[in-house]
């Protein structure tokens, strides 16, 4: 199956690998609007299809992106999008958690990860894999753990994390990781 992001077309697999939805081109206009000529290390996490490694790197010629996701049906998928785009030089798609796996410090981290506590069902992700969509408690586990890494030292100086957070791009340098913990938080679904 295919679909289109951000004017991609890329081939999608429902129930398999989360679908990329059009409310999250703003975080990669967000993260694009960031990236203003200079080579930059980026790190996509949670990278599902590979869309927003993908469309960073079709329009910013000078980046080069790691793209991680825990499950090998989106770290095969990303993969062949990557081929299909002819931007696998630069779009490394790796297995793995997090930020864990990618070789050193980026300057960017671009992330779309689950944070709906799994008994918030929400039928508009039925045909979406669980676990893309729904995490323990409150749901916001996978971007605390996120925060946490940024914080151990992936995050370069003077870098930036932009994050997708109920369709919304929420951003934080390197020194306002804490406000932005502290804004999720504050945001936590509750029933």
């Amino acid at each position: 199956m295919k679909t289109s992001f951000h004017d991609l077309p890329l081939l999608a697999a429902p129930g398999q690998v989360f679908t990329p939805r059009q409310s999250t081109e703003r975080l990669v206009d967000e993260a694009l609007g960031r990236i203003d000529g200079v080579p930059m290390r980026i790190a996509d996490v949670g990278t599902g299809s590979g869309a927003i490694a993908i469309a960073i790197a079709v329009k910013r010629p000078n980046v080069e992106v790691w793209a991680t996701d825990t499950s090998q049906a989106a770290v095969d998928l990303a993969r062949e999008n990557t081929r299909l785009h002819g931007v696998e030089d630069r779009v490394h798609v790796l297995q793995g958690d997090l930020l864990e796996p990618i070789p050193h410090p980026v300057d960017l981290i671009v992330a779309n990860l689950p944070y709906l506590p799994e008994e918030a069902h929400d039928p508009r992700y039925d045909e979406d894999p669980p676990e893309a969509v729904y995490a323990p408690g409150d749901g916001l586990g996978p971007y605390r753990s996120l925060l946490d890494a940024c914080r151990d030292g992936k995050l370069e100086t003077g870098g930036t994390l932009l994050i997708q957070f109920h369709r919304d791009p929420l951003a934080a340098d390197c020194w306002q990781l804490e406000d932005l913990r502290e804004q999720l938080e504050a945001a936590a679904y509750t029933r």
